[in-house]
């Protein structure tokens, strides 16, 4: 499991015309599901993503904050790509994991997630 994290002051997800999720200040987080990925690599990103302090405190004492230390939202994307192999010109995908399991793995990412944190500060796409 790969996971980007980036801090945002605001962050949305738009298909087409619609708006599917929407943050304020927290993060983005890009969540790539490889085939040989376990419940024991979910548990330790949903541990990194929250507990990566990655914001300054009250008295501007930089990287001392986590996301759940602020009170910030979490907007997560699911992101086949980051499981990428470059082989000459042609990406393979073969390592990411397929489209049903990785999708019950993802929405069991998200349900942890929350239950981590709070679920009304996790959102997805």
């Amino acid at each position: 499991m790969k996971a980007i994290i980036q801090r945002v002051m605001k962050a949305s997800v738009t298909v087409g015309d619609e708006v599917v999720g929407s943050i304020g200040r927290g993060l983005c987080v890009l969540v790539g599901i490889s085939r040989y990925d376990t419940p024991k690599e979910m548990e330790y990103i949903v541990r990194k993503v929250l507990n990566l302090r990655l914001f300054d405190d009250d008295g501007g004492k930089r990287w001392a904050k986590n996301v759940m230390d602020k009170q910030f939202e979490v907007l997560c994307v699911s992101q086949f790509t980051l499981c990428v192999t470059l082989k000459g010109n042609k990406p393979d995908f073969h390592e990411a994991m397929g489209p049903d399991l990785s999708q019950q793995m993802y929405q069991e990412f998200l349900k942890q997630l929350g239950a981590a944190y709070s679920p009304d500060k996790v959102q997805d796409e």
